[in-house]
């Protein structure tokens, strides 16, 4: 294996991604999209997530392909982000072919960003605009950490952000990963900030720290004083995509998001929690089609788990400090006797 030309989800041909965000609210969307329609499928693992048009992801639903995929901040409020992407793609004459219309088909899921020192008294839902800027802008290049949806997000105790990974396979195929961290969980070891995803970690991507074993294996999260006090949510939420250029169908995809899970799994403590919407959708472009073999499926899962690891530290890694945070970046504590 080795990293994709820009390590981002975008090493995947065809892959374009375009972020938006609110410095006010201190939310924003990201958009995943391609030239052309493409595969994908979808696995929830945590409790409480907030999802839209992801029933028909599932193998035994009409639709084979869809437009685009949305990641959106602001809770509920947040799935309105898709229908701005809707707009622009319908412009574009892109869709599902229905007679003489096309529907854009544009599944998307969102976190809870709502305790983050943002002002989120405004009467007008914001999100369907934060759509449209985000989809007019996509393209292969895009920032990390405070960006997209993960402008606002945050972890138990460091900001959050957005992140992105890739590895290129032997046999040429590339994977990659795109993830808004917000978890209720923490993405470093007890009494350290080294991450959990440290043994992942390729060169310097996330500042090459060691990992640094957890002084305690178990830790009562939610017991006692919390760390973000008033702003304190148990609601948080990580979401995440996989991406692939091999051609795989819905039930391929279905299998390398449940596989991708173990990345999160392994990335942050606790994951899949009552409390989190823990999903991660797989998609692919299918500009590689090669013959599949049965270790295909098996090394792209993989290869998908630890890209997502790498990426959930990436995304934390690169986090900004900005006005009325609640809670320090990782790069501010990284000299301090743990957090």
């Amino acid at each position: 294996m080795k990293l994709g030309h820009k390590n981002l989800i975008t090493d995947v041909e065809g892959i374009l991604v375009g972020n938006s965000h609110d410095s006010v609210i201190k939310t924003g969307v990201t958009v995943l999209s391609s030239d052309e329609r493409f595969a994908a499928s979808v696995s929830v693992l945590g409790g409480a997530p907030g999802t839209r048009e992801t029933d028909l992801l599932e193998s035994d639903k009409l639709v084979e392909k869809i437009d685009a995929i949305v990641l959106s901040g602001g809770s509920a409020f947040g799935l309105d982000a898709a229908t701005g992407v809707m707009d622009c793609l319908r412009k574009e004459n892109k869709g599902y072919p229905l007679k003489d219309i096309k529907i854009p088909i544009v599944p998307s899921a969102i976190l809870a960003d709502l305790y983050n020192g943002g002002d989120d008294s405004w009467d007008e839902n914001p999100y369907r605009k934060l759509g449209e800027i985000a989809y007019s802008s996509i393209g292969k290049s895009f920032d990390l950490g405070t960006i997209g949806a993960g402008y606002g997000a945050t972890t138990k105790n460091l900001k959050g952000g957005l992140g992105s990974a890739s590895l290129m396979l032997s046999n040429g195929v590339t994977v990659g990963a795109l993830v808004a961290v917000n978890p209720s969980g923490s993405v470093v070891t007890d009494g350290s900030n080294s991450f959990w995803a440290s043994p992942f970690e390729v060169g310097n991507e996330f500042g090459g720290k060691p990992f640094v074993n957890p002084k305690n294996i178990f830790s009562e999260y939610f017991r006692g004083e919390d760390t973000r006090k008033d702003n304190f949510s148990l609601e948080n939420t990580t979401i995440a995509i996989v991406a692939t250029d091999l051609a795989l169908s819905k039930v391929e995809l279905k299998r390398i998001s449940v596989a991708a899970h173990d990345g999160m799994s392994r990335a942050i403590l606790p994951s899949h929690t009552p409390y989190d919407g823990d999903l991660v959708f797989a998609a692919s472009t299918g500009r590689k089609k090669i013959s599949l073999e049965p270790s295909d499926i098996y090394n792209i899962g993989n290869a998908a788990a630890i890209c997502l690891s790498r990426a959930i530290a990436r995304g934390v890694y690169e986090a900004k400090s900005e006005k009325n945070d609640v809670l320090p970046t990782w790069k501010k504590v990284e000299n301090l006797d743990g957090i």
